[in-house]
């Protein structure tokens, strides 16, 4: 037996647990589907069009090994002994066929490696970690994932779609994403007929919904994910557990709906399932039984009865032959590694298969350089993106008037407390209190952003892993949409805090004043951000997003001076995004009144004697220059940090997922 090996560390196949993968192939005959003829399938073989290619999806002697990284083990209380990895074997020589027209269902209890199956067939996995001799198309061999990505549809379990958005709303976007060689009309009408297809006419203008937002039924949305993963028609669609968490009726629709694609459009289409039903056998063409990673079976469902039968079972009336299958799994595992695998390719119906899909490929690439250059094609994306942040952000109503009534709240609430602060010794305390308390307010107050980004990301992470837009045009459309809003914010808080407190009366002072509360919250909102790509849910986020601006405060120099500052947290005091706008809005505040007296002699009734002039304050925190635009700079360029940082760590991310 020959073997090959390709081992190297790398994560699972959805960006998980480091590992090491090892693919295998092996010289053991080749198995095949045949054409069901029971009567669970009584249509005759489709008519294949000349007009439409057709393709044979073949995958021979797959293997896959998924080996941890070495851990170690107690042995003791005392002692750590290192332990060996041992690698275990996901799929086993795992030979099969799919051909056009036609639905290949893979059966198998939990944990046998289908959804493992579906995601290298699928071109999921990175390009080190694929074996060309394994998967070919039309029978020429498959050199790189890129390439089945390219002809390949693929449909995960989860549903990542965005709830706020309308079912048509989300397909066109992902037409304008995916299919930006075309015009707006002919994706308009590609929409359409897709839809009909699906059978989603009657919901196009309802919302996705989710948990808290009631929206389209299951079976709906899950025919919504497939449409997205349609959208650009591919000729060969794999689905993972496509009726999983459905009801009986709404996995019949499904499945239906896919069998009528893949005659119609003489599509091939594989998928994964679990304990089909009578009415949904009529509808799959071949099945592939996998247990414990190898194969059990490989054809049609008579030929599974007939396998059934030559070992003396009987199928109970109450049980379809796959829900038996399911139940004998281990005789049949016993019974296929005894006998010899036979193809059956050579009794099926002849098939015109089509050239090389690289020709579509390249077909394909030509169509995308016709929007012009890369800039050119990077703007139509800032647009889409900032149309659909536009929709998401109105109809989010909890952030809406989270953030309005915030600001409001907030700036009222202040007023309120410091209304007409005197210009006195205490007035200048009550000042420097009423700045610091407005920054944490600001900074914490876009804490509940949070939860909304970590819904995205989901979907960021499956769009741009799939070449949907870029994760630099994603960052440059959220900017551009949350400036307009942040800044009515902004004003929203600063009007009823500054004329309502009765600091600095300058037209001037006052529009500094709002200038630095936008770039505050504008620090913030990227802060947040940046948190929520570093975080995988929102407790954990929200717990670092505290301490990050606690930390913040603490080493702003309003509790502790930077004198006082220990040297191995001095950085802190530099970095600390409390500092830079607590010192410009006192610099504001007293610049253009350092002359003014605060506070005299007591027995000074002439008034001659000043103890206390804005020149005085500002000196006491140490800041002797006008130093507002500087700050502002440096305000702004932690801004840009920080989204910069995220757009680094979601770059990263997306090249390491695989939904």
């Amino acid at each position: 037996m020959a073997t090959c090996f390709k081992q190297q560390p790398q994560p699972s196949m959805n960006n998980g647990d480091d590992s090491v993968i090892l693919f295998s192939a092996s010289n053991s005959p080749e198995e095949s589907t045949s054409p069901a003829s029971s009567f669970y399938h009584s249509s005759p073989p489709p008519h294949h069009s000349s007009n439409n290619p057709t393709y044979k999806l073949t995958v021979q002697n797959l293997s896959h090994t998924f080996l941890p990284i070495k851990g170690f083990i107690t042995t003791s209380f005392c002692h750590l002994v290192q332990k060996k990895p041992r690698p275990v074997s996901i799929l086993k020589s795992v030979s099969f066929s799919a051909t056009s027209s036609e639905i290949l269902a893979i059966v198998g209890p939990s944990g046998t490696g289908k959804s493992t199956l579906l995601r290298i067939v699928s071109g999921r996995v990175k390009d080190n970690d694929f074996d060309p001799k394994c998967v070919s198309i039309n029978d020429h061999q498959i050199t790189s994932p890129a390439q089945l990505r390219k002809i390949c549809g693929f449909v995960a379990q989860e549903d990542n779609l965005l709830p706020l958005l309308t079912v048509k709303e989300t397909l066109m976007f992902t037409a304008k994403f995916r299919l930006k060689g075309i015009g707006a009309k002919e994706r308009e009408e590609r929409v359409e007929r897709l839809m009909q297809e699906l059978r989603l006419v009657h919901v196009a203008d309802s919302f996705i919904g989710d948990e808290e937002n009631r929206g389209i039924s299951g079976g709906e949305r899950k025919r919504v994910s497939i449409g997205v993963d349609m959208i650009h028609d591919p000729p060969i669609l794999l689905l993972d557990e496509p009726t999983s968490g459905l009801d009986s009726s709404s996995a019949l629709q499904v499945i239906e709906m896919l069998s009528t694609m893949a005659k119609s459009k003489q599509r091939t289409v594989v998928l994964s399932i679990h304990q089909p039903s009578y009415r949904i056998l009529y509808h799959i063409s071949s099945f592939l039984i996998l247990s414990h990673g190898s194969v059990v079976h490989n054809g049609s469902i008579e030929l599974l009865e007939e396998t059934m039968s030559k070992l003396g079972l009987q199928i109970p009336v109450q049980l379809n032959a796959i829900e038996f299958a399911m139940e004998i799994i281990q005789t049949l595992e016993d019974s296929y590694s005894r006998t010899d695998q036979i193809s059956e390719t050579e009794n099926k119906e002849p098939y015109s298969y089509s050239s090389w899909p690289e020709e579509e490929v390249v077909r394909d690439q030509q169509d995308s350089r016709k929007i012009g250059t890369y800039y050119f094609s990077n703007l139509y994306e800032i647009m889409f993106l900032c149309s659909r942040f536009w929709k998401i952000i109105y109809r989010t109503k909890q952030l809406f008037l989270a953030r309005t009534m915030q600001a409001l709240v907030g700036g009222f609430g202040l007023a309120s407390v410091y209304m007409k602060v005197r210009k006195d010794e205490e007035g200048v305390a009550e000042r420097l209190g009423l700045f610091a308390f407005s920054l944490s307010f600001l900074l914490s107050s876009t804490v509940e952003a949070l939860p909304i980004y970590l819904q995205e990301r989901s979907v960021l992470m499956k769009e741009a892993s799939r070449g949907a837009y870029r994760i630099s045009s994603y960052m440059i459309a959220n900017t551009f949409v949350f400036l307009p809003f942040l800044f009515a914010v902004a004003i929203l808080f600063s009007v009823p805090v500054y004329w309502l407190v009765g600091l600095n009366p300058s037209i001037a002072a006052f529009a500094f004043f709002t200038f630095v509360v936008w770039l505050i919250i504008l620090m913030a909102s990227s802060l947040v951000l940046f948190l929520s790509a570093v975080s995988p849910d929102f407790i954990s986020g929200n717990s670092l997003i505290c301490t990050v601006l606690g930390a913040f405060f603490l080493f702003s120099g309003y509790f502790i001076p930077k004198e006082s500052i220990p040297k191995y947290w001095l950085f802190m005091y530099y970095v600390s995004l409390y500092r830079y706008p607590l010192d410009t809005l006192l610099i504001n505040e007293y610049w253009s009144i350092q002359s003014e007296c605060f506070s005299w002699h007591p027995q000074d009734y002439s008034h001659s004697k000043c103890l206390l002039t804005g020149n005085d304050v500002l000196k006491s925190r140490g800041l002797d220059k006008d130093t507002r635009w500087t700050n502002v700079g440096i305000m702004f360029g932690f801004f840009v940090l920080y989204r910069v940082l995220c757009w680094i760590i979601l770059s990263r991310r997306a090249s390491k997922t695989t939904i």
